[in-house]
């Protein structure tokens, strides 16, 4: 049985056209949302509603407290585990997300390196990300040609597989080990204007609905620096204005930038996979939806579709 994948950048609307194809299909969601996971970001991640939630099978949605850790290699073994579960109910499947590792742990495996050292990532907090890319650069240039100089993560953690095993993280890299089930990807694409209207109409929504109150709940509880939800974007961006490092529009401004960013970064990662793209410019969810459902079905999805 095929497991739909429907992947696209911020604020492209796959949340609402996952709803209707679930409602459709008669599917279960799995959220591939790096922040999503974990409790106390509902805001900030732009969270299903609670109808939502009830009305439609979701998991790996605030199921972490904010000071545990998650990654990709985690998703992948627990993604395994609940399309199996799902499709033991007779079930469908559909991943849903824009976390590119993520994606990537499905479509490709990622290799089990050592774990995260909490105290080697510290020493790095303050280091400028053109300062570590460089250090990538010298011991291992392989995958500093994969890894964007802006991807701090992954060239943090490049930096720590280097530190903790004494080789580089690419000659770790094995032979490709893509999920154990027919994955059917679809991403959502629009005009870049529109991308950037509805990104900047998220950012003032969230920020409408009490983000900068649940940023404060989370700088309060006093979070470690690598914690997931202090890098994140709208988060990090009004600790700083917590601080008193920035003023209010600053942090504004900050969180529509980097959001923006982000949304392109997303798309390029995501053009390097196999996907059917859809352009969602001017059109309503339930219209994708269908032509998501006819892609799927044409993949050899063999569904049948619900009111």
């Amino acid at each position: 049985m095929s497991v739909l994948l429907l992947v696209g950048p911020t604020a492209a609307g796959k949340t609402a056209v996952s709803l209707q194809v679930a409602r459709k299909a008669g599917a279960e969601i799995i959220s591939a949302d790096a922040r999503a996971v974990y409790r106390g970001l509902e805001i900030g991640t732009d969270r299903p509603s609670s109808e939502a939630l009830r009305a439609v099978p979701h998991h790996l949605v605030g199921v972490l407290d904010p000071r545990e850790t998650y990654d990709a290699a985690q998703f992948r073994r627990d993604c395994e585990k609940l399309v199996a579960q799902i499709h033991d109910r007779g079930r469908r499947a559909l991943v849903v997300g824009g976390s590119t590792l993520y994606v990537r742990a499905l479509t490709e495996g990622l290799f089990e390196g050592p774990p995260a050292d909490r105290e080697f990532r510290r020493t790095l907090d303050e280091r400028p990300g053109e300062d570590l890319y460089a250090e990538l650069q010298e011991v291992d240039p392989v995958a500093a040609v994969r890894i964007a100089p802006g991807d701090r993560v992954r060239i943090v953690r490049a930096l720590e597989v280097y530190e903790l095993t004494g080789h580089p993280i690419s000659s770790l890299w094995g032979e490709k080990s893509p999920a154990p089930w027919p994955l059917v990807g679809v991403g959502l694409t629009l005009n870049r204007d529109e991308l950037y209207r509805r990104i900047e109409a998220r950012v003032e929504r969230m920020l409408a609905r009490g983000l900068l109150e649940e940023a404060r709940a989370l700088w309060e509880a006093g979070l470690p620096s690598e914690m997931p939800a202090v890098r994140t974007i709208g988060y990090r961006e009004l600790f700083a204005y917590l601080r008193g490092e920035i003023d209010w529009q600053e942090a504004r401004q900050r969180i529509v930038a980097a959001t923006k960013a982000y949304a392109r970064r997303q798309l390029s990662w995501f053009r390097r996979e196999k996907l059917h793209w859809i352009d969602v410019s001017d059109r309503v969810p339930e219209d994708v939806a269908c032509e998501v459902l006819s892609v799927w079905e044409q993949a050899g999805g063999g569904l049948e579709f619900g009111s």
